[in-house]
């Protein structure tokens, strides 16, 4: 194998006509092929992961904006009041007086 840039260049035709000739066997495919199945199931969940939150903001901010306290809200999170204002106070929009 060659192990300089000049070398690769010197043999640049023979390694082009070797790529362009290779034809994997079934084992070699099996080992280097990987199922996308799993990238899609990631890419899914992400995206429900994502409405999720934006569907738990929606009932913190209604919630809110029905009177009840960051006690009840937290409560309802399996969480305390503190946590979550700090986690959805921000996000949240001030009440127009």
């Amino acid at each position: 194998m060659p192990r300089s840039v000049e070398e690769i260049i010197a043999h640049a035709d023979e390694y082009a006509t070797r790529f362009e000739n290779w034809s994997p066997t079934p084992e070699e495919l099996a080992a280097k092929t990987r199922d996308v199945r799993f990238l899609h199931q990631l890419r899914a969940a992400v995206a429900d992961r994502g409405q999720a939150e934006a569907n738990l903001l929606d009932a913190v901010r209604a919630a809110r904006d029905a009177g009840y306290s960051w006690a009840a809200v937290g409560g309802e999170l399996g969480t305390t009041a503190a946590a979550a204002q700090q986690k959805y106070g921000k996000l949240m929009t001030p009440k127009k007086r």
